[in-house]
């Protein structure tokens, strides 16, 4: 366990009670965010933006997150609970590490002086992450947040059924506030799951900055892959998914070097164990339809520092995603200027300024895949891009800083302060 900063304590005296200041920074107060061991970007851009604001911080994170950045935070103790999450193991070995997780997790709950449990991701065991621990913290005196980046995961990705839904609505019952990146996800909240409009904020999807930036140019990452500036180059980015519809972008991409040879589709990313059957059926089709002069395929874990070097080299970003809520994928390709062409799906079509940003076209349909992807390539967003990506990025830091995340995250934390001194307050009259 890796510690830094305050040492874990027991509850805090009443005069120690942490106090709202009242200008959108909390002082003396300590929340924990549980990241769940899951997306390193947006746990490290969330932790700095509230540490900047003066809010003390245990994070709750694997060996990913723990970076010189984070621990150079003098508001942050980052504990390391999770351990290595990319470690391969066998079956044994990695239940035990994760019911060890649970373990030195409860107990940290347990003697946490934290006022406020922030869960930004679950762990591994979903239904007793949604119900039994989330009970848990309730006893424990604790406000909890949740940040539902996907307001049902299993609907998405095609394993739908009564408990997985039961228990999405027990935790989306038993937390005190919930946030979500877009109206359409709120409404989705409101009405699917019964959980009231005002325990719901819609807050950024925080633009994924602590990725490495360098001045590496464009020109100069197409040679690191072996492009050249005339290919048109697209980017399929990410774990490979079904939902993901990479198999919709092949079909698309094998009508387009019909007309043009020009095109390049960049495919970055690895499947996971249980789509493993997914991929291999989507490369043998690469394979049949002898597209493989044509397509670079980078299969495998991306590490950061070589993420730059796919967003610089393509002109494009491609989401032909058949189910979403948000992509954090889209929002790190606006860090580096990169226009996205998307399906209508979820909210992605709110976050995408057609011809400006972009474009959407619809699911499922190849045909019109390859119809945006044209028509991308024929407009003055790809024949201005040195100058688009210049705009698009000063777009991204606008609509999507973590200042606005931070904010209204820190609005939310102070309410539920108040609420929490108010009502032990109220214990101690009746005492």
């Amino acid at each position: 366990m890796t510690l830094a900063m305050h040492p874990i304590a027991g509850p805090a005296d009443e005069d120690q009670s942490p106090r709202a200041d009242g200008a959108g920074t909390i002082s003396d107060l300590v929340v924990t965010l549980l990241t769940g061991g899951i997306d390193p970007h947006y746990a490290t851009g969330l932790t700095t933006a509230l540490a900047s604001r003066g809010v003390g911080l245990d994070v709750i994170g694997n060996t990913e997150m723990d970076t010189p950045e984070m621990s150079a935070l003098s508001t942050v103790q980052f504990l390391n609970l999770h351990g290595d999450s990319r470690q391969k193991t066998g079956v044994v070995k990695r239940n035990l590490r994760h019911l060890g997780f649970y373990a030195k997790l409860i107990r940290y709950a347990f003697f946490s002086r934290s006022a406020i449990f922030h869960v930004l991701w679950n762990y591994r065991l979903q239904l007793f992450d949604r119900t039994l621990l989330m009970l848990y913290y309730k006893v424990l005196g604790k406000k909890v947040l949740l940040t539902a980046h996907n307001v049902n995961a299993a609907e998405r990705d095609g394993k739908e059924s009564a408990m997985n839904r039961w228990s999405l609505k027990v935790q989306y019952g038993l937390v005190n506030h919930i946030f979500v990146h877009t109206d359409k996800m709120k409404e989705d909240l409101v009405c699917g799951y019964d959980v009231a409009g005002d325990k719901v904020s819609i807050i950024p999807f925080g633009i994924y900055d602590c990725v490495p930036n360098t001045r590496l140019t464009p020109s100069e990452a197409k040679r690191k892959l072996g492009l050249n500036e005339s290919q048109k180059t697209i980017l399929f980015f990410g774990r490979i998914l079904p939902y993901k519809g990479l198999s919709y972008l092949v079909d698309a991409f094998r009508d387009l070097i019909k007309e043009d040879d020009s095109y390049r589709l960049v495919i970055a990313g690895e499947p996971k164990k249980e789509t493993a059957e997914y991929w291999r059926e989507i490369r043998e089709s690469i394979e049949r339809e002898k597209l493989d002069d044509n397509v670079l395929q980078r299969i495998g874990f991306i590490a950061d520092e070589e993420i730059e070097v796919y967003f610089k080299a393509a002109d494009a970003l491609i989401l032909p995603y058949t189910m979403i809520f948000q992509s954090g994928v889209l929002f790190m390709a606006f860090s580096f200027g990169l226009p996205v062409i998307a399906t209508d799906v979820g909210s992605l079509r709110d976050d995408i300024d057609e011809g400006e940003t972009g474009y959407v076209c619809r699911p499922c349909d190849s045909a019109d895949l390859g119809r945006a992807i044209a028509t991308y390539f024929a407009s003055d967003l790809f024949k201005n891009l040195a100058q688009k990506r210049l705009e698009i990025m000063a777009l991204a830091r606008k609509r999507n800083s973590w200042d606005a995340v931070s904010d209204k995250t820190c609005h939310v934390y102070t309410k539920l302060l108040a609420h929490k001194e108010r009502s032990d307050e109220s214990l101690r009259l009746h005492d």
